[in-house]
């Protein structure tokens, strides 16, 4: 069996992730693997015309929004330290699925931990897939965790 080393478990702060981080926390304590946690923030863009909403408003909300993400995975990074992993936890912005490939390939990754939604149809059609695009262009294993 493969022993991990690096191990990269993607959140975005839904009880999915928090089930994937769970696996990833167990994961790494069975291997003493070091565990990388990283939330890819999407900055919100307006839908509405300016005059409607001013635009120093919108920053305000992503400023808001940014900074509550960093808390969020910060206690993320806290709660696998305290369960005795070696942790990290990261914030960086753009397309989710992108930025967790990207991530793995920088940190080097042996596996990627990602929860799955498991949204079909309409909902799959217009919200895409992230753990769908992060297995098919990962550079190593991914392993997925379904919600309840």
């Amino acid at each position: 069996m493969t022993r991990f080393q690096r191990i990269l478990c993607a959140s975005d702060f839904s009880k999915t992730s928090s089930e994937a981080l769970v696996s990833a926390i167990n994961v790494a304590k069975t291997n003493r693997a070091s565990l990388t946690i990283l939330h890819a923030h999407v900055p919100i863009m307006p839908l509405v015309p300016e005059q409607y909403i001013e635009s120093g408003n919108w920053d305000r909300v992503d400023t808001e929004t940014r900074r509550w993400a960093e808390g969020q995975v910060a206690k993320l990074g806290e709660k696998a330290r305290k369960a005795g992993v070696r942790a990290s936890a990261i914030m960086v912005t753009g397309d989710p699925a992108r930025q967790i490939v990207r991530m793995a390939r920088s940190k080097r990754a042996d596996l990627i931990v990602v929860g799955t939604h498991g949204r079909r149809g309409f909902s799959k059609f217009f919200l895409g897939s992230v753990a769908e695009r992060v297995i098919a262009t990962a550079p190593c294993p991914v392993m997925t965790v379904r919600g309840k």
